[in-house]
């Protein structure tokens, strides 16, 4: 998309050429076009879009947009996209939304629709009944092929996703499956129960979206259904909506491996004092943390003076820290990505144990020759430091393998287990193991 030229359009007036440029783009690019707007232009164009692609640029909208938008335009034109939005994306612009938006949403939706807008939002934050669509196919198992095509045809205009039909019986208890193409390939007369795929793969209204996206990944999803505590179908989870679990699962596990409070703003358009807020919790815990290794040099400082180990002391904690994230980070990815959970803490642990064997003695070599043949520091010291360094890393590397299976079997983020954390951790252990190395080498 050239933005100056559409930029250029608008300010030349010349919108007949300008509706045909948008006409012809992505519905997400021109929700990101209008978001560089001001907000009296951004209605002005909106409002040059055809019906049905109205809908679709709006739902990618910005939030702040949509509420700008919802305020400046009429009752109709309000209704008017309302009806063109599929469901999850109207409960999704809900939960965005101010109050007084909210108010005005919920007075251009039916009764019926209100109702069902209330009982989606009363689902727990995360779960999959806050995900779900109600805008699904359903068919019978008594319906012939060729009547559920016709069914299909009839009501497809209205759906999500047609790809997947859910066959249900009288009390809408879900017993099966039915691809459009086994539809469209099959006899017309033979009956939906005789080919549908029995007993599918569902999630309860209650399950966290982390689990469902799993869930996606692993067996190549395009939809899911939804099933209540009776096994009655209420809704479907589409593989756009988990894109955006994973987007946010993915951000959220950034966040924390940086010891940061997740946030959903934006981080440009998100406020100074906010962000600080995100961010200070940690900061303290990390720094009270921190204070051990403060005590732990205090306590030794006769010997950093007497045998000038101080100017190691970033090194060894460095290097430690570094292999500690190292494992940390690795052992992170393979819990998400479900090679490992707890029952493998040995393995883990043993693969660690060999990993700062084979990689703690060569920087053990690398550091004793420049500290004793290059720098010409004595023996004892290097040697300290040596043996330092190789018991710091392997350490290291286990309280890497180990903490985040923890965390998970405790059922945290083992993201929270991650660099800052593990860093603070090692460095005090660092400390205790160099100046316990020191009075038994350079002391005795």
């Amino acid at each position: 998309m050239d933005i100056e030229r559409e930029k250029k359009l608008i300010s030349e007036k010349k919108y007949s050429i300008l509706k045909e440029d948008l006409i012809n783009i992505p519905p997400i690019d021109v929700a990101d076009f209008l978001d560089t707007l001001e907000e009296k232009e951004s209605l002005l164009i909106f409002r040059l879009l055809p019906k049905g692609m109205a809908a679709e640029v709006f739902a990618h909208l910005s939030a702040e947009r949509q509420a700008v938008l919802f305020n400046l335009v009429n009752e109709s034109e309000l209704r008017s996209i309302l009806e063109d939005l599929f469901f999850d994306d109207k409960v999704d612009l809900l939960e965005e939304m101010p109050a007084n938006v909210v108010k005005k949403i919920l007075k251009n939706t039916s009764e019926v629709e209100r109702k069902l807008i209330n009982q989606f939002l009363m689902y727990p934050d995360y779960s999959a009944g806050s995900l779900m669509t109600i805008e699904f196919v359903d068919l019978k198992k008594e319906m012939t092929i060729k009547e559920a095509l016709e069914s299909v045809r009839k009501n497809a205009p209205d759906k999500e996703t047609i790809y997947t039909c859910y066959v249900t019986d009288a009390e809408r208890h879900l017993e099966g499956t039915i691809s459009l193409k086994d539809l469209v390939l099959a006899d017309g007369e033979v009956k939906v129960g005789d080919i549908m795929k029995k007993k599918p793969m569902c999630v309860n209204t209650h399950d966290d979206q982390e689990d469902i996206a799993d869930l996606f990944k692993r067996y190549d999803l395009l939809a899911l259904p939804v099933v209540d505590n009776e096994h009655r179908l209420v809704g479907i989870i589409t593989v756009d909506d988990i894109v955006d679990v994973i987007e946010e699962e993915a951000t959220e596990d950034i966040y924390k491996l940086g010891a940061v409070e997740p946030t959903d703003e934006e981080y440009i358009t998100a406020g100074i004092f906010k962000l600080a807020r995100k961010r200070i919790v940690w900061l303290i815990f990390l720094m009270i943390s921190a204070t051990l290794t403060e005590f732990i040099i205090v306590s030794f400082d006769d010997k950093l003076k007497l045998f000038g180990l101080s100017a190691f002391i970033p090194l060894l904690m460095d290097t430690g820290g570094n292999a500690g994230a190292q494992a940390s980070t690795v052992v992170i990815r393979s819990i998400v990505l479900g090679e490992v959970n707890f029952k493998d803490l040995l393995k883990v642990i043993w693969k660690e144990i060999r990993i700062g064997v084979t990689v703690g003695p060569i920087l053990a070599v690398l550091n004793f020759t420049r500290i004793y043949f290059i720098s010409g520091r004595p023996f004892g010291v290097a040697l300290t430091v040596t043996l330092t360094l190789m018991a710091t890393i392997l350490v290291a590397k286990m309280l890497g393998g180990i903490l985040p299976l923890c965390a998970k079997k405790l059922k945290l983020d083992p993201a929270i287990m991650a660099s800052p954390l593990i860093t603070t951790m090692v460095d005090s252990i660092a400390l205790i193991i160099f100046f316990t190395i020191a009075s038994l080498l350079l002391v005795s």
